[in-house]
């Protein structure tokens, strides 16, 4: 089953830019589409290859701050191709 994931991680720090950007270096090395845009970052695949992925992923990027929120939306089906209409 394909997924199409948005994630949006904002560490509360001073230095929230390079974690951020560590954060979606490491999704981009992955085997996975990555999409971004300013305010969030989407990824697709495999659910039972991309969860666990994310799940070490975002444990990592937790270890590393003191204070992180993430907000994730899990759509099931793949929309990377999506293109609007309008």
């Amino acid at each position: 089953m394909n997924i199409s994931v948005e994630l949006t991680l904002s560490p509360l720090q001073n230095n929230y830019e390079a974690h951020i950007i560590t954060f979606i270096k490491k999704l981009r090395a992955s085997e996975f589409t990555v999409l971004e845009n300013p305010l969030s970052t989407q990824i697709y695949g495999d659910y039972d290859t991309l969860m666990p992925f994310l799940n070490k992923e975002i444990k990592q990027s937790f270890l590393e701050v003191d204070i992180a929120v993430l907000q994730m939306k899990i759509v099931k089906t793949d929309r990377s191709d999506y293109e609007p209409d309008f």
